[in-house]
């Protein structure tokens, strides 16, 4: 290759790199975002899912997109992230969505409609069965959009001072318990109390409260119910899943690159599988601890759970014919829960049952 012709091609070659560096400079922004959450730092599934998700994020935008995460309390309080995010105090938030069940008794559905569907059916109905679609709808009337996050998968019934024999026991009840699930427990007599995560125990402890429930095992044992309340009850019937949203003002979210889009929808989809995936790990294990330190395990009766299943259904349909985001997401829930439950006996049920049948042969 000659002189003339070699110089003449490494020309072009720096030409072309410096035009490039500015290209790329501005297709990847250095973008920083404030992440306010629902959780308390000790609770290192839920809180820990939204570091790693934010982790995520940079990753990959080599590092030019910073999500920083907040526990509850440090930017707004816990049962306030909606607003914050809705309000442009931070660019986005992690949250349960059925705290904000005064708002519009739809937003249950974000997280867990009671007596509805399993951890796998309602991430199914979310992402394939318009769900998701639905729940941006009611969203998009608070300035948020939102993309599903992790679940909980099944919770526990929680912690009681006395035993649960029949419905009448639950007159009276002051009962901490998540989201929309309050009007169930009020209609059969009960006293249902919103109370975050770190202000459980004291109230728990102090009998402001007579029961609680929380998640399950591996958080319920990090906050130290089995210290104030001996009876454990299955199943938390209000949340067959426990799913969290990010959510995103949408004004923030409408400026973000389309690439910075995908990385914050791919990581929530990612941290679906993080939070989900830890629970059902460390949940059996801390159970049993929980038996140890003197845990008594019982399951709801079945006649107080059949009188909470039809308060549920009468409670749902009055909302059906007066609100019009609840009755279209009703309607598709339900529609795709008869099939589900279905498929779901033929093939989950029956490999379940065979394995637990054989577990106790060995």
């Amino acid at each position: 290759m000659k002189r003339r012709d070699f110089l003449t091609a490494g020309g072009a070659g720096l030409a072309a790199s410096v035009v490039a560096a500015p290209a790329i400079a501005q297709s990847m922004p250095e973008v920083k975002w404030r992440y306010a959450t629902s959780w308390p730092k000790s609770l290192d599934t839920l809180y820990g899912g939204c570091e790693f998700f934010s982790k995520r994020v940079a990753e990959i935008t080599d590092n030019r997109f910073q999500i920083q995460s907040f526990a509850a309390g440090e930017v707004v309080p816990g049962l306030q992230v909606l607003d914050a995010v809705a309000n442009g105090t931070v660019e986005m938030g992690n949250t349960a969505l059925y705290y904000y069940w005064s708002k519009n008794p739809a937003f249950t559905f974000g997280t867990s409609l009671p007596f509805g569907l399993n951890t796998r059916q309602h991430i199914a109905w979310l992402r394939f069965g318009g769900g998701t679609e639905m729940l941006n709808d009611l969203l998009k009337e608070y300035n948020c959009v939102g993309i599903p996050t992790g679940s909980t998968g099944a919770q526990m019934g929680g912690w009681f001072r006395k035993e649960i024999k029949t419905s009448e026991d639950l007159k009276g009840l002051k009962f901490r318990v998540g989201g929309f699930a309050g009007t169930i427990i009020a209609k059969v007599g009960g006293v249902p109390q919103q109370i975050v995560a770190g202000d459980i125990y004291p109230a728990l402890e102090k009998g402001t409260i007579d029961a609680a429930e929380w998640v399950g095992p591996y958080d319920d044992e990090k906050l130290g119910f089995v210290k104030v309340a001996k009876y454990y009850y299955y199943p938390g019937w209000w949340e067959g899943t426990g799913q969290g949203h990010n959510i995103i003002n949408i004004e923030r979210w409408n400026t973000l690159p389309k690439h910075y889009q995908a990385a914050v929808t791919a990581a929530s989809h990612d941290t679906f599988t993080w939070v989900t995936g830890k629970y059902d790990y460390v949940n059996p294990p801390a159970l049993r601890r929980l038996l140890v330190a003197g845990a008594i395990l019982r399951p709801f009766p079945q006649e107080v759970l059949e009188t909470c299943y039809n308060a549920a259904n009468e409670i749902y349909a009055d909302l059906w014919k007066t609100n019009p985001h609840f009755s279209k997401m009703y309607s598709s829930l339900t529609a795709y829960r008869s099939d589900s439950l279905a498929w779901m006996q033929v093939a989950e049920l029956g490999f379940d049952t065979f394995m637990m049948r054989m577990r106790t042969r060995t």
